[in-house]
């Protein structure tokens, strides 16, 4: 892409933030930074695709010292003008990359966004990347979908997501290579303006053998932030997978 923001630049952006949207109500924020402030504890947390701040600002209210690594700009902007947003750093760069300074108790990495990695290559780097960042005995979060092609009928390779006056979302898969592509039509007075966004899925047990190959190791697994347990039949996962106590740089 031409874009420096990649697939979030400025359009993105200005719509990222939707009150109505379940992600941003507190039934749904709150839980998570529950669970996240008490994973950091007395040290500092490293998220991964800040954002707008969605889950690092409230975050850092609750006095964990948060530093974010953002390849958007202009999703960063959204979040340095939101109240406390100057508290928060950011680094601007790519999450299988980019290092910062310092050492974290937790880092994570939430809603789907390990997807937006579309290699399998680039999802173990990330990996690579997060433990080179935590403390020994330090944490790594991540809250992503099951794969949805359990909701797929044989020969079916594309799934209706949302639709409503405003918006229309489907998804379309490759099975044989693990990829699949956003499709969003997005209807302001009449007119209808299309893109779409590539992504990678990973079953939970391919992110534990990316987990092991860094050097971490499983430690929870739920199906949601409220620790419900993770079954058969739960279509989305967070998991916790933690650095050794006696773990060296």
């Amino acid at each position: 892409m031409d874009d420096p923001d990649g697939y979030f630049g400025e359009p993105v952006a200005a719509s990222y933030d939707d009150p109505s949207d379940p992600m941003f109500q507190p039934e749904t924020v709150d839980p998570a930074v529950s669970l996240l402030a008490e994973l950091a504890g007395s040290g500092a947390a490293l998220e991964l695709a800040i954002g707008t701040g969605r889950v690092g600002l409230p975050l850092s209210q609750r006095g964990v010292p948060v530093h974010g690594i953002e390849l958007s700009r202009a999703m960063v902007a959204r979040l340095r003008s939101k109240p406390g947003g100057e508290a928060v750093g950011v680094t601007i760069g790519d999450m299988t990359t980019t290092r910062v300074e310092g050492a974290f108790t937790v880092a994570y990495l939430v809603f789907n966004t390990i997807n937006n990695l579309t290699s399998q290559e680039a999802q173990v780097a990330c990996f690579r990347n997060v433990a080179g960042h935590l403390a020994p005995g330090g944490c790594f979060v991540i809250e992503t979908n099951v794969p949805h092609l359990r909701d797929l009928p044989p020969g079916q390779d594309i799934l209706g997501y949302r639709a409503g006056p405003g918006r229309i979302v489907s998804y379309s898969f490759n099975h044989a290579t693990q990829q699949y592509s956003g499709h969003y039509v997005e209807f302001t007075d009449g007119t209808g303006e299309y893109r779409t966004i590539p992504f990678r899925y990973a079953w939970p047990s391919e992110l534990d053998l990316m987990a092991q190959l860094a050097g971490l190791r499983l430690r929870d697994r739920w199906a949601g932030w409220d620790r419900e347990p993770f079954t058969t039949d739960s279509r989305s996962h967070v998991s916790v997978w933690q650095k050794s106590a006696l773990a060296r740089e």
